[in-house]
């Protein structure tokens, strides 16, 4: 596949992306550990089929710690068994959000969820789930491509 387009060869679509991420920093402030914001994001970026995302989150969740049986199992946690049941339904919160068309986000995966989370962390989730499929659906309709990706390079891109 062939990138169609470079969003920072815009003006335009170079000062959003900047500030896309600089919003995105927001997070890092919240007590959601890196690592599941990490998982979240590359599920989101796996269904949504973009592949720099799958590549990004990947690298980022290893970087933070995370396990490469769980980074392999992330696409079928729903089988699996390494991942706890707060976890669990912070994913279901993530497919459900970006699954929006289907049936919108059901009233026991948000039960789910604020059971195990707290007002600050249910809404760091929201936010994240939202940032990450806008940032998807920008890496689809370009092809930007996976693979080239190193842990940081947002960081350094953006100071």
């Amino acid at each position: 596949m062939e990138p169609r387009f470079n969003l920072f060869d815009s003006p335009t679509a170079a000062k959003v992306a900047k500030r896309f991420y600089t919003t995105s920093l927001a997070l890092e402030g919240s007590t959601l550990p890196k690592a599941l914001r990490e998982l979240l994001e590359l599920r989101v970026a796996q269904i949504n089929g973009c592949g720099f995302c799958v590549d990004v989150h990947t690298k980022e969740a290893a970087a933070a710690g995370e396990s490469a049986l769980r980074l392999h199992l992330v696409a079928a946690w729903r089988h699996s068994t390494v991942f706890t049941e707060a976890e669990r339904a912070a994913l279901a919160l993530a497919e459900e959000g970006t699954r929006l068309g289907d049936h919108g986000v059901s009233d026991e995966t948000w039960a789910a969820v604020r059971e195990h989370y707290d007002d600050d962390q249910v809404g760091a989730l929201v936010c994240l789930v939202s940032l990450i499929n806008a940032a998807t659906r920008m890496g689809v309709i370009v092809h930007t491509p996976g693979g080239a990706y190193e842990p940081g390079m947002f960081a350094a891109a953006s100071s």
